[in-house]
């Protein structure tokens, strides 16, 4: 059998699908806003590199802690590739994202290192901490600053687009960290959802994503302008789609099953709201 090439074990150590699905909310607002393609795919590059870089990251800080637990999903903890090389490639694509965040006007560069560096401080502090979910609302409340104020053009993103990515975050945390409850408790983690329990974290994340949703909605229908029979209609069924997903989790919380099906129904939740921010357009912009 053929080893792995360092390229794929690098991109099985940066969490893949979060990377995926921010760089894909990042990109399709910033579609949704109008900005033109080399824009669009600049904000898509700088992205996935402060993503790559934060997963990267945690992989590396985390190894010692992964082995102890027998994470055999991690490349690093299963000795597949060397720490130094992880940590290395976490430098240079946070050094890589930096640049690039330079490039898309001063606004959207400052919201996006911030970005970057509040994943890094989870990755070497917070997640330890009660502290552990703000990493995650400023991140994922700061996206779409990214995303709209691209260009340095003076846009800003409506407020219910930082107020559904802020809630999101939450929702984000909740879920990824409840499958690892029993592992992150024998090395001492102790971060905001593990003092919540299961079915506290499980509950909040879930009604956070219902609360996003509903933000979504409302900005879709509410403010200045029409809304499109088609738009409204689609806003309406994402919203009911979303809630129909947060009551499957909610009974699986307190089923006692926290496993990764629970992130993948976030993750299905999310492309939902990618839809719908794709539709919501120039509703996006203040």
């Amino acid at each position: 059998m053929s080893h792995p090439s360092t390229a794929r074990l690098l991109f099985a150590s940066s969490h893949p699908g979060p990377t995926v699905t921010v760089t894909v909310l990042a990109t399709v607002a910033a579609a949704a806003v109008g900005h033109p393609v080399w824009l669009v795919v600049l904000v898509a590059l700088a992205v996935v590199a402060g993503q790559l870089s934060i997963g990267l990251a945690n992989d590396w800080i985390d190894a010692d802690r992964d082995r102890a637990v027998g994470r055999t999903d991690k490349p690093v903890a299963g000795g597949l590739i060397a720490v130094g090389t992880v940590r290395t490639a976490a430098f240079v694509t946070a050094g890589v994202a930096v640049v690039l965040s330079v490039l898309l006007g001063p606004v959207a560069a400052v919201a996006h290192v911030v970005l970057v560096a509040a994943g890094w401080a989870y990755d070497a502090w917070l997640k330890r901490t009660v502290w552990s979910v703000v990493p995650f609302v400023v991140a994922f409340g700061l996206l779409p600053v990214v995303a709209v104020s691209a260009g340095g053009g003076g846009a800003w993103p409506a407020w219910w687009a930082i107020a559904t990515g802020a809630v999101f975050g939450v929702a984000i945390h909740c879920t990824n960290v409840l499958p690892d409850l029993l592992d992150d408790a024998a090395t001492g983690v102790r971060g905001f959802p593990h003092r919540l329990g299961l079915r506290g974290a499980g509950v909040l994340a879930f009604g956070a994503l219902v609360v996003a949703a509903l933000l979504v909605l409302g900005g879709q229908l509410g403010g200045a302008g029409a809304t499109g029979a088609g738009a409204a209609v689609l806003a309406v069924v994402g919203t009911v789609v979303v809630v129909v997903l947060a009551v499957v989790g909610v009974r699986l919380v307190f089923a006692g099953r926290p496993k990764r099906g629970l992130f993948r129904l976030v993750i299905a939740s999310s492309l939902v709201l990618v839809v719908e921010l794709a539709v919501a357009g120039a509703r996006l912009v203040a």
